[in-house]
């Protein structure tokens, strides 16, 4: 109780002292809504008429091929009707898990489906590639399944899996509801096996397990939920230690370097190709710009929790807020600058584009 008190006033200390940094850089007043970009509204297009999507994932490959993983789909909601809107609503009557992994292209619209491989899928988590990698494998982390799965760039062939499949463990062989992964330029990844185990393994570019770190708990290198991982350019490794609200940073090898604290949940941390660390804090409903020794450099973003608007409120609230962002959980950033967000109570995928003579300092980039 008191960690967490401790992290919430750190909290509430830095969203006091930090406006000044969003505001030095906009115009007069405002909220800084959307920072650097402009949102695109309407920018995904319906999958299934007279269905909602109940997306967790999104990786934008280019401009043309953006990929969107879902837990399910479920009827839309009458307007009466409150729904619960964060993630897959499996009460719902009619929630099916389906549609699990999408392809659309720039303006939103459906391209490709990966249905020849629903039968591997219960509850997706991660979709993603490895930047070092020439011929572009797809990877995707299902946690119903406990498994990483490697897939050819077209999707027609797995390549080959991580973990047994529906087994949970915290040996060399399983996962427990794994989350994320990243590479290093030499193919080693880490897989952010977060969800039970709180634990982060590493693996040879061949799948080997060479060994893994973490525990649950909120001392130096224990954790709360490790929902996302990542890498810089000196192969530090970057931990979102999501219900302890803070990030944690590693050798490549698990020896722990710092601690960032006074998140309130972080779901994702990138380092962009500037060397810079951009966080998602999903109930702040914000990014944060950070330099590599933790230093708050920019931030934008707002709450727009849908259910401030009533029973059916992720419907309407984007006439209030156009934008705003409503429990986002991932995002990413295609080679063209444009930013993409997984937003869970908004049952959608945004896309957000940079304005006009944007301060390129406050734009996200590829790390490669």
């Amino acid at each position: 109780m008191k960690n967490f008190i401790g992290i919430l006033i750190v909290a509430v200390m830095a969203a006091i002292a930090t406006p000044a940094i969003a505001e030095q850089n906009q115009e007069k007043g405002g909220l800084d809504l959307t920072g650097p970009y402009d949102w695109v509204p309407d920018w995904l297009k319906t999958v299934e008429e007279g269905r909602i999507i109940h997306p967790v994932t999104v990786f934008a490959e280019s401009e043309d091929r953006v990929f969107i993983g879902l837990n399910g789909t479920s009827p839309a909601p009458k307007p009466d009707e409150h729904r619960l809107n964060w993630g897959y609503d499996a009460k719902t009557p009619g929630s099916r898990v389906d549609h699990q992994v999408l392809v659309v292209d720039r303006n939103g619209k459906l391209i490709e489906e990966w249905s020849q491989w629903s039968h591997l899928f219960g509850s997706l988590h991660k979709i993603t590639m490895n930047p070092y990698d020439p011929e572009k494998h797809v990877w995707i982390i299902d946690r119903a399944s406990q498994q990483v799965m490697k897939f050819t760039h077209d999707g027609k062939k797995l390549v080959f899996t991580l973990g047994e499949k529906g087994v949970g463990g915290e040996d060399d062989k399983h996962f427990n509801r794994p989350a994320d992964i990243c590479w290093l330029p030499d193919g080693t990844f880490f897989v952010a096996d977060g969800f039970v185990n709180s634990r982060v393994v590493k693996f040879d570019k061949d799948g080997k397990y060479l060994l893994a770190w973490g525990s649950k708990g909120t001392a130096q290198g224990q954790f709360n939920l490790v929902d996302a991982v990542t890498v810089d350019a000196k192969r530090r490794v970057y931990v979102t230690d999501r219900m302890n609200g803070r990030i944690q940073i590693f050798d490549e090898n698990g020896k722990f370097l710092d601690l960032w604290p006074g998140f309130l949940q972080p779901m994702k941390v990138l380092i962009t190709q500037d060397q810079h660390a951009w966080v998602l804090d999903g109930p702040a409903h914000r990014f944060a710009k950070f330099d590599l020794n933790g230093k708050l450099l920019d931030y934008w973003g707002v709450d727009a929790d849908p259910d401030r608007f009533g029973a059916n409120g992720a419907v309407f609230f984007r006439k209030y807020v156009p934008g705003g962002l409503a429990w986002p959980h991932d995002f990413s950033v295609d080679p063209q600058g444009n930013l993409y967000v997984n937003d869970g109570r908004s049952w959608t995928v945004d896309k957000f584009v940079p304005k006009k003579n944007a301060d390129k300092s406050r734009l996200m980039t590829v790390f490669k």
